[in-house]
């Protein structure tokens, strides 16, 4: 079993001759249960909406909501975890999303929902950039690449988890609004355990600053920053159109009643992400993020023909090939970012990097929501999925262009 790295073991305060595996499971299992929380409510905003009499842009907007808050917390406190250790940044991201699910609990009003998405966001926010440097720093030299694999994958692994077990306990159970809930709020007490226990305390500051903290991404890393958080961001956009428009189509398009279905879409693209990052270490980083991109702009094309041809099957085939794709994207755009800065600056540059890309989440589905007032959800994807194709093009000219230069 792999020893802690000398970096790491500063970074974390552990014995060198420690086994970071119970670390690293401990890390990993918050990480993944806090990002399953987030998409819980995904395939029960029908409920939602016939509960709280919500339109279809009210239902985009708490999607939304939920995007900034993640945005607001890595811009707030994403540096956070390089100052005062990951534990206690994990430990809050994960007590956040407690109360996030004890929110969900409470009887469906709209106030009480906007602020259990917005907790949810600033939970996922923390864990994300303290997460994916935390399991990183674990993983000794020589792996480092095992450990950003590591983050991608449980990352999008609990948001596809999420929205599957959400959909299928609203289909079996009489109780859709709170068991998904309770269960969540049963493993993030779980995990707050597990990182107490076996996560090693750290050594670092403990003066915590609560103010806008500067996100840094140092030079040498800029450019392929910018091409990273630009195609992991055009990922995250089909993915946002996609949840925008998966329950509402399956419902008023399809005429399906089933909750697992739209989680089951959704859920797809981001366990496919999962697998994208087993193939991504088998192809060197520029052609994954090149072939990445071409995937994304198919998974875009599919969408559109789904939309048009009212039909399940591409709208399936779409979720797939938007995660495998997704999967190549996020692995490059983190094997030449995250994995190539000092531990001191993996906590910044994680977040920066994800705040990019939530950002990117946030616009299409805001913009879906929108749109909807005017026209139908047909045309409104239709129009989210032309200018995704754009942004993609973009992204590859832009590599294209790079490796002449280079």
């Amino acid at each position: 079993m792999p020893s802690f790295s000398a970096s790491a073991t500063r970074a974390q305060g552990g014995s060198a001759r420690r086994s970071p595996a119970p670390a690293i499971a401990a890390t990993a299992f918050a990480f993944l249960t806090t990002m399953m929380g987030t998409t819980l409510p995904t395939p029960l905003y029908s409920i939602y909406a016939h509960e709280m009499s919500l339109s279809a842009l009210t239902v985009t907007i708490l999607f939304a909501v939920y995007a900034l808050g993640v945005v607001a917390a890595l811009a707030l406190f994403g540096g956070l975890s390089d100052v005062v250790g990951r534990r206690p940044v994990l430990m809050v991201a994960v007590a956040l999303a407690v109360f996030s699910a004890a929110l969900f609990l409470l009887t469906p009003v709209l106030p009480i929902f906007i602020a259990a998405r917005v907790i949810s966001g600033l939970s996922a926010g923390l864990v994300i950039g303290a997460g994916t440097a935390a399991i990183i720093d674990l993983f000794p030299p020589g792996r480092k690449a095992m450990g950003g694999m590591l983050a991608v994958g449980v990352n999008a692994g609990g948001l596809g988890l999420g929205t599957l077990i959400a959909g299928v306990l609203a289909d079996v159970t009489a109780s859709p609004l709170t068991t998904p809930y309770l269960l969540n709020l049963v493993l993030a007490l779980l995990a707050l355990v597990g990182l107490w226990v076996l996560v090693p305390a750290s050594r670092a500051s403990l003066s915590w600053r609560i103010r806008p903290i500067r996100l840094q991404v140092p030079p040498p890393i800029r450019r392929a920053f910018v091409l990273g958080v630009l195609a992991a961001g055009a990922a995250f956009s089909v993915s946002g159109v996609l949840t925008a428009v998966s329950a509402l189509f399956v419902a008023q398009y399809l005429g399906w009643t089933s909750h697992t279905l739209p989680g089951l879409v959704v859920a797809l693209a981001f366990l496919f992400m999962a697998i994208g990052q087993l193939v991504a270490r088998r192809i060197p980083t520029p052609s994954a993020l090149l072939i990445g991109c071409i995937g994304l702009a198919i998974s875009a094309a599919l969408l559109a023909l789904a939309l048009v041809e009212t039909a399940l099957a591409p709208m399936l085939a779409s979720a797939i090939v938007l995660g495998l794709a997704g999967g190549l994207c996020f692995n490059a755009a983190i094997a030449t970012t995250v994995e190539r800065v000092e531990p001191g600056l993996r906590g910044n540059v994680s977040s920066a990097l994800f705040a990019g890309i939530y950002v990117m989440l946030a616009v299409p589905a805001i913009g879906v929501g929108v749109l909807t007032q005017f026209t139908d959800l047909r045309a409104a994807g239709l129009v989210f999925s032309g200018l995704v194709e754009l942004l993609i093009l973009a992204v590859v000219i832009a590599q294209l262009v790079g490796r002449r230069s280079a």
